[in-house]
């Protein structure tokens, strides 16, 4: 790939992830927000007289203009970076087109970067989770996000290389099978987090992780769609076609 086409797939990456961010605000709007609403008033109820803070941010400005200006700029920024992974990809993962890279590479990225350490270490709403310990499960949190994407990358290697010897499928399956063992490895090793208050809706807590799912799978998913396309009009693009009525008629 020339620097132009970089270039040009670099932009449309961008794009395609504000698209994306777009379609992920209004899920975290309409489905998030609601729970995220609902954990600050139990927060307030259970929370001493002398211990409320003022607010530097009003509620209502968080949810809206704040909101949207924090999706939409982790949309472009993400856009970016997954559109000069994609050039990297293309070719390299197998015989897929430009659609179906992309869309490997944004289901690979939701599950290494997003679902893996969330299921070790699950969003929370406010009202969960003490202040104290913020830096070690944030700590926590980076160290399994690594962890999964260097070992998605080491499983993807793995499995280009075993292929010659013992095909794709059973390469694949041996490359994921590799990536689950190590993964369940860090699960049991890594230090449990579970600072849920014993009073804490469990339904409440249940539908905040699920509109967090929710929302980076529709980030991801999103861009996957919308950038697959871009690339594949960029890269393949159609023949132009001569109408009937801008034919020219061959000379005598």
């Amino acid at each position: 790939m020339n620097s132009a086409t970089v270039r040009n797939l670099l932009v449309r990456g961008m794009l395609a992830g504000l698209g994306a961010g777009v379609l992920a605000l209004v899920v975290a709007y309409f489905l998030g927000e609601p729970n995220v609403d609902s954990a600050i008033g139990f927060e307030e109820t259970h929370a001493p007289a002398h211990e409320h803070e003022v607010e530097l941010v009003s509620r209502s400005l968080q949810s809206t203009a704040g909101l949207a200006t924090g999706v939409l700029i982790y949309g472009v920024a993400f856009g970016g970076i997954a559109a000069l992974a994609f050039c990297f990809a293309l070719g390299r993962v197998g015989r897929f087109g430009p659609r179906a890279t992309a869309l490997l590479l944004s289901g690979t990225a939701l599950l290494a970067v997003y679902v893996v350490p969330f299921l070790k270490y699950p969003a929370n709403p406010p009202a969960v989770g003490d202040p104290d310990t913020i830096g070690k499960r944030t700590t926590l949190y980076l160290l399994m996000m690594v962890l999964s994407v260097l070992l998605a990358i080491a499983a993807v290697i793995a499995g280009k290389r075993l292929a010659p010897k013992l095909g794709t499928w059973y390469a694949t399956v041996v490359a994921v099978l590799g990536f689950a063992v190590v993964i369940g490895l860090a699960y049991a090793f890594l230090p449990a987090v579970n600072e849920v208050p014993s009073d804490f809706p469990a339904t409440l807590l249940w539908r905040f992780r699920l509109s967090a799912l929710a929302l980076q799978i529709t980030l991801w998913g999103g861009f996957g769609l919308v950038f697959g396309d871009l690339a594949e009009r960029l890269l393949h693009p159609k023949p132009a076609t001569v109408t009937a009525g801008t034919a020219v008629a061959a000379p005598q």
